[in-house]
């Protein structure tokens, strides 16, 4: 089961690693992590979506609470929140492809960053459903590299 985890961690080398070693250690796959400074520099969020059995991603969000540098942890999959992820991907294109390409491009509101003789980068915010239908978009253009920014996530409302 796919799980979303936001920490409130203080920002301290080392805190990253740590909720990753826990994640291997109860063989929760992380699916993407995000982790950057909060409105309080010494705080940081940490974002992780992982993948596993419930009781699995228990044991590790339990652990998490218990670290002395971990402030706070929400599991939002459980909450009504808001994701977003950023992606880059640079596909082949050719004359004839270019209209086409735009079109998809303005369906899914991505923008052009750079352009060579072969090839088109786009950059997409969104949601990861969002995200996942521009690619699959791309997939018969030819991607020929892509990267992903990883799942950002929070709680909606006033919490």
């Amino acid at each position: 089961m796919k799980r979303t985890l936001s920490a409130l961690c203080k920002n301290e080398p080392g805190v990253l690693a740590k909720m990753a070693l826990e994640c291997e250690k109860y063989d929760a796959n992380i699916l993407s992590l995000a982790a950057g400074e909060t409105e309080n520099p010494k705080v940081s969020r940490i974002v992780l979506c992982v993948d596993g059995n419930d009781e699995a991603i228990d044991e590790v969000e339990r652990y998490l609470d218990s670290l002395d540098v971990v402030i706070q942890i929400d599991d939002l999959s459980r909450k009504d929140f808001v994701d977003r992820e950023l992606v880059m991907i640079k596909v082949g294109m050719d004359r004839e492809q270019t209209g086409q390409l735009m079109q998809i491009f303005e369906v899914f509101r991505a923008n052009v960053v750079g352009m060579g003789q072969k090839t088109i980068t786009v950059e997409l915010s969104g949601d990861q459903e969002r995200v996942d239908g521009l690619i699959k978009m791309l997939i018969p253009y030819g991607i020929k590299s892509m990267c992903r920014s990883g799942m950002i996530a929070l709680k909606r409302g006033d919490e």
